[in-house]
């Protein structure tokens, strides 16, 4: 929410006018963000699974909500571009899939990210932003502990400006966002690499790495 108050989506929000028997409303931001949420509210929710499960943490408040939203990003050669008359953003180093058994389906960001960096010839150190999707709060943790990330890079690179949780996350369309939202501020920080990585229900993972095309 103080990231949207900031005007940190804007550069990548287009407004949808939409029209009902009222008239038309202009939509400039998505429902989803509750900025006056508190600790206390999220910690008094009841986990989904309490019933079946004693040790469940999975609440309403603690994982991604889904919501409706288009994305779209333009992947072109930069001969191509040139071509055409377009300014790249960034520039895609690499990329990678993995796959785990389906019950442990959140955690196969780790394996895919250590591939991709790998195949960059990069290391964690070299990632100046991060953005982990947030399924659930508990799925992130378990792969940035795997990863041996802690709290200074919570603070500082991982999902700076909000992520699934606090955003949503508009099924086939995420992907897309998560990219707008890395590009944008690798661009505001003038920071080189970027790591955009998220689970997918069934075991999969992917990751991909971007350097920033300087202006």
């Amino acid at each position: 929410a103080r990231a949207a108050a900031e005007g940190r989506y804007d550069a990548e929000t287009v407004p949808v006018t939409v029209r009902t028997r009222k008239g038309e409303t202009t939509v400039t931001a998505d429902e989803h963000p509750r900025p006056d949420t508190t600790a206390e509210q999220l910690a008094a929710l009841r986990p989904v699974m309490a019933k079946s499960d004693p040790d469940a943490t999975v609440t309403a408040g603690n994982a991604s909500g889904q919501n409706d939203a288009a994305a779209a990003c333009l992947v072109t050669s930069a001969e191509t571009a040139e071509r055409l008359g377009l300014t790249p953003l960034v520039r895609l180093v690499s990329f990678a899939r993995a796959g785990v058994p389906a019950a442990t389906m959140g955690i196969a960001p780790v394996a895919a990210t250590r591939t991709a960096l790998d195949r960059a010839g990069l290391t964690l150190a070299d990632l100046d932003l991060i953005e982990l999707n947030e399924a659930f709060a508990a799925q992130v943790l378990a792969c940035t502990r795997e990863l041996g990330l802690g709290e200074k890079d919570h603070e500082q690179r991982i999902n700076v400006n909000g992520s699934g949780i606090s955003l949503g996350h508009p099924v086939g369309a995420t992907g897309a966002r998560i990219l707008a939202t890395l590009t944008r501020e690798l661009h505001r920080r003038e920071a080189r690499y970027g790591l955009e990585t998220m689970c997918i229900g069934g075991g999969q993972g992917l990751a991909a790495i971007f350097e920033r095309i300087a202006d």
